[in-house]
């Protein structure tokens, strides 16, 4: 997708007109045009010379966005892309307006009307009247010249816009005065007062000047608001660091970020922000990362962790290696995900568009129409000119060109500020019409760190035999399962073996060679296929998958030798998540490969509607496809292993993307590892199209009445009349509540699932259910010493770190741990305690 700013532009009917002319060139495949931020996406295989070409030829100015060439970040003081150059012209422009307009309106209103005195050379001299008036109107006309050029330059390549019908307007109004008063010339007045009042009513000098300054102010309004539309990407451009600390022969030294290349060591102090993408060398760090996720609460770093430019170091010293920098960094690549997904058209817009290509020269036709009609009825000329100048000035195509974008802008910030990247404004309206949320079990639902709770022999080889001979085939495999077994051989001082022959049997399991002897392991089904099971070894597996354990069977020269079981825990949001999405009559389903039982147990666990167990990598697109039959497809997975299922679905989101935001598989990225961050990109998605819903109603019906009133449709029926003046300011007021509309999304409030909340105001939801029923699975602990956020995840992690505790929640203000044990399992009070003590807090009891 290639970028280019376009000048020139005043409505939609402009980006119409655009958008129809470089549509045609060939090569294009499509073209985007936006007027909120003056830029046009363009896709296909064509040069930038006739793409160019092709936009002057319509009337306007195009150049292509010019691309950093340096590795480094760009400093943002000089970052240009979304800086408001509109506002300080208008108001200059408005200012100039306003101080010719008052002395023109004192005459032509305040005397006309209320009989302000004058000076005595006006008195009873109505040609110095009209000569005095045609001189302000004139400069004013002059001030705002921008109108005319632009609105006959359109009309001239047949094109007309919104500035066409200003411009029209205020010329008739002016050009119908100007042929009275030379009439006047020849008229003898004497002191006829009345005369000279039937004369000076068809002056319309005050409606030409006052119909510039009116649209001005509404263009002034629509500039700043328009400017607010961008401050989530303007904000995050800003955050870009100016300087770093670098190690450059054991000398440090302070540079400009962009003179960092990979490889470069840097060094990072308590409170300062880290200026690019890097891996810490040494020390130790609390970072703050709600720049690019929105999670305020600050996340612990140690050496070979991974950072991510503009996130803050809030407490320690770090030393790193350069990773990525300039473009290539995380924050980098979000601010080109936001602006490449405000570049693109949501499908709603489409309605917009149409309307848009037809509406200025249907209004004109109109205009004409009215002038015929009132002076063919019989009205004096002033009249009828009166009412086709006021068709001419309300109608408003600029709300239905900013309806759309506006509302996609405001709601990719909000998005963005709560690590939630929309790749296109397709994907932003889609993912809110998903009736089906398809979920990957492993690190989507639960947490993807699955440990070994249990060894079975079923030979005469002892637990650890089975587990040496399991941990050599599986040190091949990159499955979770596999690390789950590798991280329990090193707990027990293992060696590794090597294995050879390996063979990834995709989906069901392994097969390779240890110390010259055949080792197959796999699930239930694929041992069967391999060898006979005993019906007790059966019954084994089905009683630890009702657990929620997934049984991996290991043979030895084809011989059954063992069972170790491995276990995933449920993150602690992810039965809120499912709950919040049965509020929105969203239904879930659980996606994998591991066999039944388990997987319903899980499903169990946090809620889930429907299983689909067993699915191998390659079925779970089929899967999704069968669903799709059933209504939209919001597909939630790593996006690796789920790519064939994510491209499939109608939305796929990639879930914990961290700092790898480039997941081509997935339309959305949720760059946190929480389920919660899927259902606020749905109401977000939601609330978004909600809102152009609003906008388009609003550009409707604003023309649809306003245009008739003007044309005097009503005067004959209840006597309505509509003056010019007061059609400008409603023209102007129009794009201006549109814009101000669509800032409302920054209001939305999205449901975090802090940790306080979740305690003391969610006890309704599974997975921290406090019911009598169940407390013998659940323990609250008296904790004291916790001060903020920060110590409740340090708090949190001890505690799950237990084998006995499923999952676990703190809260520094209650000054207590509530703590989810697992099934089967029974508290040991005093690890409790240990684990407490050992975080650094002071154990205070176990409450009840």
């Amino acid at each position: 997708m290639k970028q280019y700013d376009i000048t020139g532009m005043s409505c939609a009917a402009c980006s119409a007109r655009i958008e129809k002319a470089v549509s045609k060139v060939e090569g294009v495949e499509n073209c985007s045009v936006n007027l909120l931020t003056n830029s046009m996406a363009v896709e296909g295989n064509v040069s930038e010379e006739d793409i160019v070409k092709a936009v002057t030829q319509a009337g306007y100015g195009a150049k292509a966005k010019e691309k950093n060439q340096n590795k480094g970040a760009k400093d943002n003081s000089k970052d240009e892309s979304f800086k408001d150059k509109d506002s300080p012209v208008l108001l200059k422009r408005l200012i100039s307006s306003i101080i010719f307009l008052l002395p023109l309106m004192y005459v032509s209103m305040g005397h006309m009307m209320w009989k302000w005195p004058l000076p005595s050379f006006f008195i009873n001299n109505p040609l110095a009247i009209g000569l005095y008036e045609l001189l302000l109107a004139l400069i004013v006309m002059i001030i705002n010249q921008k109108f005319f050029i632009s609105g006959f330059k359109s009309l001239i390549h047949r094109a007309p816009n919104m500035d066409t019908l200003v411009a029209l307007g205020s010329s008739a109004s002016f050009i119908y005065s100007t042929v009275y008063l030379f009439i006047m010339t020849k008229v003898e007045f004497s002191s006829n007062h009345e005369l000279i009042m039937q004369y000076m009513n068809n002056f319309y000098f005050e409606a030409a000047a006052m119909i510039l300054t009116l649209i001005t102010v509404g263009k002034l309004l629509e500039a700043r608001s328009k400017g607010k539309t961008t401050n989530a990407l303007k904000s995050l451009i800003q955050l870009k660091p100016k300087t770093a600390h670098i190690l450059k022969n054991d000398v440090e030294e302070i540079v400009s970020v962009d003179q960092l290349s990979p490889g470069d060591i840097f060094l990072v102090y308590p409170g300062e922000s880290i200026p690019v993408d890097g891996i810490i060398l040494e020390g130790n760090a609390a970072i703050d990362e709600a720049a690019l996720t929105g999670e305020s609460i600050p996340v612990d770093k140690s050496k070979g962790d991974q950072v991510s430019a503009a996130t803050i170091n809030q407490s320690g010293f770090i030393k790193c290696k350069a990773s990525r920098v300039g473009e290539d960094t995380t924050l980098s690549q979000i601010i080109k995900m936001v602006s490449d997904a405000a570049a693109t058209k949501a499908p709603i817009a489409k309605i917009a568009d149409k309307v848009s290509g037809i509406f200025v020269p249907v209004v004109i036709i109109i205009a004409l129409i009215t002038f015929a009609v009132w002076s063919f009825l019989g009205a004096e000329i002033g009249a009828a000119l009166t009412r086709a100048v006021a068709v001419l000035v309300i109608s408003c195509p600029c709300a239905l060109g900013l309806a759309t974008p506006v509302a996609i802008m405001v709601g990719n910030g909000k998005a963005a500020r709560n690590g939630i990247l929309f790749k296109n404004s397709v994907s932003l309206e889609n993912a809110g019409k998903s009736k089906i949320v398809v979920l990957d079990k492993t690190g989507t639902i639960t947490k993807g760190n699955p440990l070994v709770t249990e060894i079975i022999s079923l030979s005469a080889k002892s637990e650890k035999e089975v587990l040496e001979y399991a941990a050599a085939l599986e040190s091949k495999s990159e499955h979770p399962l596999a690390k789950a077994i590798l991280a329990k051989a090193k707990e027990e001082n293992i060696t590794i073996m090597p294995a050879e022959d390996f063979k990834n049997i995709t989906g069901s399991g392994l097969y390779g060679k240890v110390n010259g002897k055949e080792i197959i392991a796999g699930n239930l089904r694929f041992i069967e296929s391999r060898l006979s099971v005993d019906q007790a070894i059966k019954n084994k597996a089905e009683e630890l998958s009702l657990q929620g354990k997934t049984p991996l069977f290991f043979a030895i020269d084809n011989i059954l030798t063992g069972i170790i079981c491995v276990e995933d825990t449920i993150k602690e949001d992810s039965p809120l998540a499912i709950a919040l999405l049965k509020k929105m009559k969203i239904r879930s389903v659980m996606l994998t490969g591991d066999n039944e039982k388990t997987a319903r147990a899980i499903a169990k666990k946090a809620g889930i509607d429907e299983v689909i167990a067993n699915v191998m990598p390659d079925g779970k697109e089929e899967a999704v496809k069968k669903l799709q039959k059933e209504g939209k497809v919001c597909m939630v997975g790593d996006g690796i292993n789920d790519a064939p299922a994510l491209t499939r679905a109608d939305t796929g989101m990639a879930i914990g993307a961290g700092t790898d935001i480039a997941i081509e598989a997935a339309d959305v990225v949720l760059v946190k590892n929480s389920l919660m961050d899927m259902v606020s990109a749905i109401t977000i998605s939601r609330q978004t199209i909600k809102n152009i819903k609003e906008n388009l109603f609003w550009a409707f019906i604003y023309n649809i009445i306003g245009i008739p009133l003007a044309a005097g449709v009503f005067t004959p029926l209840l006597g309505w009349k509509l003056n010019p003046m007061f059609g400008a300011l409603a023209m102007s007021l129009s794009s201006f509540c549109v814009v101000t509309n669509a800032l409302r999304l920054n209001f939305i409030k999205l449901n975090k699932g802090n940790s306080k909340n979740q305690i003391n105001n969610d006890t309704k939801t599974e997975h921290i259910n406090t019911n009598s029923n169940d407390k013998e699975s659940k323990m609250k602990v008296l904790i004291e010493g916790m001060m903020c956020q920060h110590c409740e995840n340090h708090v949190k992690s001890a505690l799950e770190a237990l084998p006995f505790v499923e999952s676990a929640q703190a809260s520094h203000t209650d000054k207590c741990a509530l703590i989810n044990l697992k099934a089967d399992s029974k508290a040991d009070e005093e690890a409790v305690k240990k684990a407490v003590t050992d975080a650094g807090y002071e154990y205070k009891g176990i409450e009840g």
